[in-house]
């Protein structure tokens, strides 16, 4: 039978996945860092920039108590370590106890300092004054994708961790962390890898994702890569100004019926040969 200490650890390892990389499940039970803190993060919709700012600060900061939560819960999983007493605890927790507390420290610190001025020191905020003519700030840069934002013509897809946004000016990445972003005249976009998986859990059809590399011309400005399903791809590039270019060579399935001609043809590449008896 396995000690309680085990089955707590298997258990909060399980917890720790699904809160980091939350499956739709835990979204739709809303046991995510954007529901519980809902109230502060604001509107995404009325404010995207503002949201995004204050999602990857308290992401970070949820994200690195993890490890606190899983030290508490072993005083109570395995009392004989004595973990609930610093000074009786073994060598290796009283190591595992100090980075655990100093990890959501320097988080708070760092969010403080993010915080100020207007979260003028933001890595977000940097980024966008990279994108600010001479005479402005990154707060025009985030006025004009917020309004782009709010726009129902904008193209959007991907889960919420990995999302990719295109609005008439911007091409945004939008991951856990961070938001990448690139101005759509100045960019120049690479299909540099495809995907073909046979079964996905939405449906029993074959998808192709593809990887397009973003990089702009703005030195201050980091290549990124988005990743989408190939049945996106004409829509994305109605919304794009600039041309994608096909480095790889890769072969795009635009539709269902290419990716049925692609799997039926490989299928009859890998069945035998069957010779035709002589009638004569």
């Amino acid at each position: 039978m396995e000690s309680p200490a085990v089955t707590f650890t298997l258990a909060y390892l399980v917890f720790a996945v699904c809160f980091v990389f939350p499956p739709d499940e835990v979204r739709s039970a809303g046991l995510t860092v954007q529901s519980l803190l809902a109230a502060w993060l604001g509107s995404e919709d009325a404010a995207f920039v503002q949201y995004h700012l204050r999602r990857s600060t308290g992401t970070l900061l949820a994200h690195s108590l993890l490890p606190l939560g899983y030290y508490l819960g072993m005083c109570f999983a395995a009392p004989e370590k004595h973990l609930g007493f610093f000074y009786l605890a073994s060598k290796g927790w009283k190591t595992f106890f100090f980075f655990a507390v100093l990890f959501p420290a320097v988080t708070s610190a760092l969010a403080y300092y993010w915080s100020r001025k207007g979260w003028n020191n933001h890595p977000l905020a940097r980024m966008l004054t990279a994108h600010a003519l001479p005479q402005s700030g990154w707060r025009a840069v985030a006025s004009s994708i917020n309004t782009e934002f709010r726009r129902i013509d904008k193209f959007a897809t991907g889960a919420p961790g990995a999302r990719v946004i295109v609005t008439d000016t911007w091409v945004i990445k939008v991951t856990t962390y961070c938001l990448h972003v690139a101005q759509q005249q100045d960019i120049h976009l690479t299909v540099t890898d495809s995907r073909q998986h046979e079964l996905t859990p939405d449906s029993n059809m074959p998808v192709q994702f593809l990887t397009i590399r973003v990089a702009s011309m703005n030195p201050y400005v980091k290549a990124f890569d988005i990743r989408l399903n190939s049945t996106e791809y004409g829509e994305l590039r109605e919304k794009l100004r600039a041309p994608i270019s096909n480095a790889a060579n890769v072969v795009i399935h635009q539709s269902l019926s290419d990716l049925f001609l692609e799997t039926f043809t490989s299928l009859v590449e890998i069945n035998q040969t069957y010779p035709v008896p002589s009638t004569q």
